[in-house]
């Protein structure tokens, strides 16, 4: 009954969490989050999106100010328990009770964690679908309490969710092989950017046009950044590395990096960056490089490749089925391979030139974020 009123709705009350909070970059799911519910909002729906309390994962300095509406969104901000494993537990319980008693005709769920709490709305009669972002229990930096928790909402969203949303194929098949549950593949959407100058990155790190590779995401172990420091180490070019981004949760693994680093002042950490230094960064880089071993939908490629870069990718299918033939890929976890296809890109400009000269055009063709909106939207009507 439920199901039918809503297919005759045009415009919905939806609540989103499981996002650390918005406006953020602090990960990509703080990214897809904001961008679906500006657009959410502009087409008539009233969207609360539910943020957790506490500091920037990078660090208090990052924090932005507490606000309660953004571009037209609604803000509520819930209590947490700001402890590693312990934050995004405590916030997604407390966003889940507040959502079940909310007047809502859609709650949705993002990240698998949350989802152990997506069967109380559910009990509540909301229609409750989760995106699933990633295999998150498969990630290194969660400990056994954590990574325990993220099954139990793998488990429950296969169980309760009324649609489950996947990010890429492998997802899509694993949830068909280990729990019979089909899902909807929708990727990701990128919008095309401006392209700006060095003027801030070459103030602050001496950055000009084309004088370095890029890496920018979390730095975490599944993210393949020390196959990428040692195999650049042993790469003959001026060119610099620059690894941008923050830590998650704690600095053990960045003050690794930094180690392995070593002497080699060509290797350049600039901490977490957003606005115009970020995008200094994607529109200016020589090649952007993604070696992870572990991807949901990895969104940072998608801007990467929207700027116009040539970008050098693990042969992961989360990240080959995004770049098809329009980027270089190595062997995942092959320092070796990396290092060839890092001195090749350097030693051949052609090469890269011809990469660079596609990739805006294919990439922002093939995923939209209107197309997104409309296919989420067409779930939530059932």
């Amino acid at each position: 009954m439920k199901e039918n009123r809503l297919r005759k709705k045009n415009n919905f009350n939806i609540a989103m969490l499981g996002q650390k909070r918005i406006p953020s970059r602090e990960g990509g799911v703080e990214v897809v989050v904001e961008e679906l519910a500006t657009r959410m909002v502009k087409n008539g729906n009233n969207v609360t999106c539910y943020n957790r309390r506490g500091h920037h994962v990078s660090g208090k300095e990052y924090d932005a100010r507490k606000i309660k509406e953004y571009k037209g969104i609604r803000i509520k901000t819930v209590p947490t328990i700001n402890c590693r494993g312990l934050a995004a537990m405590s916030s997604s319980v407390f966003a889940a009770i507040r959502a079940a008693f909310g007047k809502y005709d859609v709650v949705h769920f993002h990240a698998e964690g949350p989802c152990a709490m997506l069967w109380l709305p559910k009990l509540f009669g909301k229609r409750c679908i989760a995106t699933i972002h990633g295999l998150d229990h498969m990630r290194a930096k969660w400990g056994k309490l954590a990574s325990t928790y993220i099954m139990l909402g793998e488990k429950c969203a296969a169980k309760h969710a009324d649609e489950i949303i996947v990010l890429s194929k492998g997802v899509k098949d694993y949830f068909k092989e280990t729990y019979n549950r089909d899902t909807v593949y929708i990727p990701n959407g990128v919008n095309r950017p401006e392209i700006k100058g060095t003027n801030e990155i070459e103030e602050k790190w001496g950055l000009k046009k084309d004088s370095y590779i890029l890496y920018l995401g979390r730095l975490v172990p599944e993210k393949g950044i020390k196959y990428l420091v040692e195999a650049f180490k042993d790469v003959k070019t001026d060119k610099k590395l620059v690894i941008a981004g923050g830590s998650s949760d704690t600095d053990e693994f960045s003050n690794e990096l930094k180690e392995m680093a070593g002497d080699d002042e060509r290797i350049i950490f600039t901490g977490f960056v957003q606005g115009e230094p970020l995008d200094e960064l994607y529109g200016n880089a020589y090649i952007y490089t993604l070696p992870s071993d572990l991807e949901g939908m990895p969104l940072s490629l998608l801007e990467a490749m929207s700027y116009g870069n040539c970008c050098l990718v693990s042969d992961i299918e989360e990240c080959t089925s995004v770049v098809e033939d329009k980027a270089i890929v190595f062997e995942k976890s092959n320092v070796d391979d990396l290092r060839k296809k890092l001195q090749e890109a350097c030693d051949n400009e052609k090469l890269v030139e011809g990469y660079k000269k596609n990739a805006a055009d294919f990439i922002c063709e093939k995923y939209s974020w209107d197309d997104v909106v409309e296919k989420t939207m067409e779930l939530y009507r059932g």
